[in-house]
């Protein structure tokens, strides 16, 4: 039993100096925000813009759809005491059917918008993870953190966000 002991003792020793080696290793770490990289790129805006133009017509249609409907039933509210039963049920099947069209049009478009917005949000954030390398590279970083997982950074020249957004900025 004490030769299980010492050999798991001596076992524990060489893996913590292993630990402990290669935790020095990494001599220079950066640290960056990804979020704020993200919202700061001119190209952010950009995309922003043009994926509304793309969907615009669609996007107005159904902001047409919104209003008829808060119309006539804004407008049943008003006349409801007034209608005869054939104009009641005429304004109920107008504002069904207005309700039925806008369902149909308004959960293709909101998905189409999704996955415009994750394909253009993934193009840009390869953009950012190429301008991290670069910056990386130039400075010679040995690691760079997200500072949401850093709880402390001693000095702020180690915050690489200015110069990743600046280096991405440039690129198309």
């Amino acid at each position: 039993m004490t030769k299980y002991n010492k050999a798991l003792a001596l076992l524990i020793t060489l893996a913590s100096g292993v630990f402990c080696a290669s935790a020095s290793a990494a001599d220079k770490i950066g640290v960056i925000d990804v979020q704020a990289v993200f919202q700061q790129l001119p190209q952010a805006a950009a995309i922003e813009s043009n994926i509304n133009a793309e969907f615009k017509d669609r996007i107005e249609e159904i902001q047409r759809l919104q209003t008829d409907i808060k119309f006539y039933m804004e407008k049943q509210q008003r006349e409801a005491t007034t209608m005869s039963d054939a104009q009641k049920k005429e304004l109920d099947d107008k504002i069904r059917s207005l309700g039925a069209e806008y369902q149909e049009k308004a959960k293709p478009l909101d998905q189409d918008l999704r996955r415009r917005q994750g394909e253009e949000r993934n193009r840009l954030l390869g953009l950012i993870k190429q301008s991290i390398d670069k910056v990386g590279a130039a400075e010679k970083y040995d690691i760079i953190l997200q500072s949401s997982a850093v709880a402390y950074l001693g000095d702020e020249a180690d915050n690489i966000t200015v110069k990743v957004i600046e280096e991405a900025s440039k690129m198309k």
